[in-house]
């Protein structure tokens, strides 16, 4: 098996791995248009869509497991990076004509969860921040996850499960996760944190 590094090397997030090039003919995750009253567009690395980025990454509930309060520059050049390369893609998911959340999607089998399972070239993996506060705790989250990963079933034929793996002391998240249909697959050890690894079938 041959194995090349990802095609967007200038710019190369630190959690990719070194994968065969079967992954990497998988392309980018997709653009995805989740079912009313939801909505989703890819997030811009400039103007309004990078104000309300970073500023829902610079909130204490978002921080405290995102770990990425960045400035509002290193967000632009993080949203440009993600757009122009082919491993991730970052949405802004809006609903009831409100921005909501920050979702990003990524390819799971490029990523460093792929060591924890057994991963396929059109895995999607789901990062989600609920940007205002006073929003979660109300079944928000577990609805966008919902809406999201169905539509990245619906955007790409060929992809066989979506992934999550947040932060094994984030209950919230895995409550969210497990109610949008996602099973625990076990706690697993990430360069970064502890996880949980969950994981939604299309067939689930």
């Amino acid at each position: 098996m041959s194995l090349s590094e990802p095609a967007d090397t200038a710019r190369r997030s630190p959690r990719e791995i070194t994968v065969a090039a079967r992954v990497l003919a998988a392309g980018p995750p997709p653009e995805v248009r989740p079912a009313p009253p939801f909505a989703a567009r890819v997030a811009r690395d400039h103007g309004a869509d990078l104000d309300l980025v970073h500023a829902w990454m610079n909130r204490p509930h978002v921080a405290a497991f995102y770990d990425q309060a960045w400035s509002r520059e290193r967000w632009g050049d993080e949203l440009a990076a993600q757009r122009a390369g082919t491993f991730a893609r970052p949405h802004i998911v809006g609903y009831e004509g409100a921005d909501v959340a920050y979702v990003e999607l990524y390819r799971a089998a490029r990523d460093v969860v792929a060591r924890h399972y057994a991963a396929e070239p059109h895995d999607v993996g789901l990062h989600i921040a609920i940007g205002a506060a006073e929003r979660t705790g109300a079944g928000l989250g577990r609805r966008v996850i919902d809406a999201v990963a169905a539509a990245v079933f619906a955007a790409d034929p060929e992809c066989r499960r979506v992934v999550m793996e947040p932060d094994a002391a984030n209950t919230a998240a895995r409550r969210a996760a497990e109610g949008a249909g996602l099973r625990l697959l076990a706690e697993v050890d990430l360069p970064h944190k502890r996880a949980a690894l969950l994981v939604r079938t299309r067939e689930a």
